[in-house]
């Protein structure tokens, strides 16, 4: 969809009349909904500098203009398209982002990603060549027109009040990939654009790609089917085995039927920690993908989805597949069925709202089933770990209901993590008191051992991480101190009592696969989702062993830890439901924990009576 769209005459005319803005406005307020003071500023001001831009006469009057073109199948908006032809008669459309920024810091661990001034605060977000270039990939690899029309795209940002320097963050080295295939240009950059642009449109088109592109079909290109095929092939990582294999057949038979039934269909797969369910997740978007369906995969939290795509990946350099790996905000207001198939991860972790105020929307469950003609939820209720989590099967078939979707549940149950052992798990629950089970007593074969103390808890795990894959989490007990800095002597997580000092992870989203990251703590937010070998967790002041039961105290949380946000008004209101939230979640997040590791888990108590109540346990 367009917000605006003419010929460049037209473009012209309209910024030099004052009625650009208005125009802008009012075609976004029908279609996408009410604008900000500030939004409308930067209409105004960013239209007048492209206003500089295109006054050559070297670029064709009659060239494609497009102002905020929706990407079907995203949230996404390109700021300004110019469509036309080059020198040798070739389709070509430049994207152009537009920022308002004046400065920025490099974020240099997490790739892609720099730090600005956003809203009121620094902010963490992508580099816009990097945002440029992905908008491009998306449209290479989605739409149909595109695809067949062979139309070139070059993609660019443009940060006209930014005035650039080669020593500038934003032109550091790390970005350098992406400022090849999306050219930066800044303040006093007017001729630099200008020149830009008249390399690849030297005729125009009244805007007859715009129509194309705008009504072109979603498809995956026949180079993404192919590179992810690549990638999988002979990836131990995501080998199938048992009922995965059943579990996967039976979901490709439904996507079939519902593509070739023009069905609406939910498939919600059960599982618990360690039964393969992000491996059959990742199986399932290759092969559907392949089979030309258009499909995402989708995760709340950031850190499963980044793992799991640089896993797949590998050492292939196509980063472009990155577009099939989605938030789960992604799907507001979007159009019905608009895509083939949406598989969802840890689904548990879904929101009601979205947006960083959660005001977004009406239930990410429901836009999620009603965007998808097959959507498949994995599910496992008892890692719930936020006070906003609402995903649950319940909600999930009350809105296939109401979507007209048909319904089907299964269930993963052969357990891959924990050695294999449904022992382990079945005592955890019992231990710490989620749920009584037959499972009384420590019988079965599973590394586990209490620590006396967190130096050697990290010893144990640095000696254990000799493939890279093991790691010391923590319950969220310690404030994110360091968060968006680099390495410092300034510590999160101190211990005075044993002279132990550590930090929260400073590497974002791939914390659990980078090979520099056995020194610092993973917390629940980086860890849920994913496996290590050996995982040491310390276990903080939130929960404790009194009286012969189990006790948690959400006032022991750090105050940068989200997950109980508004506990306090809930207790005000009715303190007893209060306590039932938080204990649920402050045992679930240590449940999740204790299970992220294959081979083993090494726990360390802050409470000495819960340090000898686990090892009271051990006792055969």
């Amino acid at each position: 969809m367009l917000v605006y769209e003419g010929i460049k005459q037209e473009f012209l005319d309209d910024v030099v009349n004052d009625l650009i803005t208005d125009r802008i406005y009012e075609k976004y307020r029908q279609h996408v909904g009410r604008s900000g003071e500030a939004q409308i500023r930067s209409w105004k001001n960013s239209m007048e500098y492209m206003y500089k831009v295109l006054i050559d006469e070297a670029i064709p009057y009659n060239s494609g203009v497009a102002i905020e073109f929706k990407i079907p199948g995203t949230a996404k908006r390109i700021d300004f398209i110019i469509s036309g032809y080059d020198n040798a008669k070739k389709e070509s459309v430049v994207i152009i982002e537009l920022k308002q920024w004046q400065s920025c810091e490099t974020v240099l661990e997490a790739d892609g990603l720099i730090m600005t001034y956003l809203g009121k605060g620094l902010r963490e977000t992508t580099h816009p060549s990097y945002q440029a270039w992905s908008y491009a990939s998306l449209m290479r690899d989605f739409n149909e027109s595109v695809q067949n029309h062979d139309i070139m795209l070059y993609p660019c940002a443009y940060l006209h009040n930014y005035k650039i320097t080669e020593e500038d963050p934003i032109n550091n080295d790390i970005y350098k990939e992406y400022l090849k295939e999306a050219p930066l240009f800044g303040y006093g950059d007017v001729i630099k654009l200008r020149n830009f642009i008249k390399r690849h449109i030297s005729e125009g088109d009244n805007k007859e790609l715009l129509y194309l592109i705008e009504n072109g079909k979603l498809r995956p290109s026949k180079m993404l089917q192919d590179t992810l095929v690549n990638m999988l092939d002979g990836n131990r990582e995501f080998i199938m085995i048992d009922e995965q294999k059943v579990i996967y057949e039976d979901a490709l038979r439904i996507a079939e039927a519902t593509i070739r039934n023009k069905e609406k269909n939910v498939l919600i797969i059960q599982g618990g920690p360690g039964t393969g369910k992000t491996v059959l997740a990742i199986n399932l978007l290759v092969e559907l993908t392949k089979r030309n369906l258009v499909c995402n995969y989708i995760t709340k939290n950031s850190a499963p989805r980044e793992v799991f795509y640089e896993k797949l990946r590998g050492n292939f350099p196509q980063k472009h597949i990155r577009n099939l790996f989605k938030g789960s905000g992604n799907y507001i207001d979007e159009e019905s069925n608009i895509f083939d198939v949406l598989i969802v991860d840890e689904a548990h972790r879904l929101n009601e709202k979205s947006g960083i105020f959660s005001n977004l929307g009406e239930s990410q469950t429901k836009e999620i089933i009603n965007a998808s003609k097959f959507s498949i939820f994995f599910i496992d209720e008892d890692q719930r770990i936020h006070i906003k989590d609402a995903g649950n099967i319940a909600t999930i078939k009350q809105y296939a209901k109401d979507c007209g979707a048909s319904f089907k549940i299964v269930e993963l149950e052969s357990q891959f993590r924990c050695n294999g052992s449904d022992g382990y798990l079945a005592w955890l629950d019992n231990i710490l008191e989620i749920k009584e089970t037959t499972n009384y007593d420590f019988d079965f074969d599973y590394d586990f051992k209490v620590i006396d103390s967190p130096i050697e808890l990290r010893e144990l795990i640095v000696n254990r991480n000799t493939n890279n894959k093991a790691r010391m989490v923590a319950g969220y007990c310690w404030d994110w101190i360091t968060t968006g800095k680099t390495k410092t002597d300034v510590y999160d997580i101190v211990i005075d009592e044993y002279d132990f000092k550590m930090s929260w992870n400073l590497y974002g989203s791939i914390w659990a696969i980078d090979k520099d990251t056995v020194n610092e703590v993973g917390c629940i937010h980086t860890s849920q989702g994913l496996e290590f070998d050996y995982v040491g967790v310390i276990i903080g002041d939130d929960i404790r062993y009194e009286n012969g039961d189990i006790v948690t105290d959400y006032t022991k949380r750090a105050k940068t830890d989200k997950s109980l946000t508004g506990i306090k008004k809930i207790s005000k209101e009715n303190e007893k439901k209060a306590k039932e939230i938080a204990d649920r979640i402050i045992k679930n997040t240590y449940r999740t924990l204790m299970t992220r590791g294959m081979k083993g888990c090494y726990i360390f108590c802050m409470d000495k009576n819960l340090q000898q109540y686990f090892k009271d346990k051990l006792v055969k």
